[in-house]
């Protein structure tokens, strides 16, 4: 099974894209303005810090908590205006997320177990 994409992604799929809708572009360039001011840009994803780790493909997975209440919400706001655009979204809940690689006050990236969802 391949790595899914993360939302973050998908929404640059869409503002990248040339026949994407000026309205949708807008919406989604207004969240992610609100994350890049108020989700801080993780400085890892994986636990390893052998030479050259960071050349390595990412094996974190990001998850918010669920203090991150504001947060959530605007995730679910992109997660909408994404599957109007064609994307299907799924929303992943786990109580063991894994090897925690990075942690702030609104999200853990962690190297997943082999049970967690991915």
């Amino acid at each position: 099974m391949s790595a899914r994409e993360g939302f973050f992604q998908a929404a640059s799929e869409v503002v990248n894209n040339p026949l994407a809708d000026a309205l949708i572009v807008a919406r989604i360039d207004m969240l992610r303005e609100w994350f890049a001011d108020h989700l801080e840009v993780p400085n890892r994803f994986s636990r390893s810090s052998s030479k050259g780790y960071y050349l390595r493909e990412t094996r974190g997975l990001s998850w918010f908590k669920p203090t991150a209440i504001e947060h959530i919400s605007k995730a679910f706001e992109l997660k909408s205006i994404l599957e109007e655009s064609g994307y299907a979204i799924d929303v992943l809940k786990e109580n063991r997320i894994g090897y925690v690689v990075y942690e702030d006050e609104h999200q853990i990236i962690a190297e997943p177990f082999a049970e967690t969802s991915k």
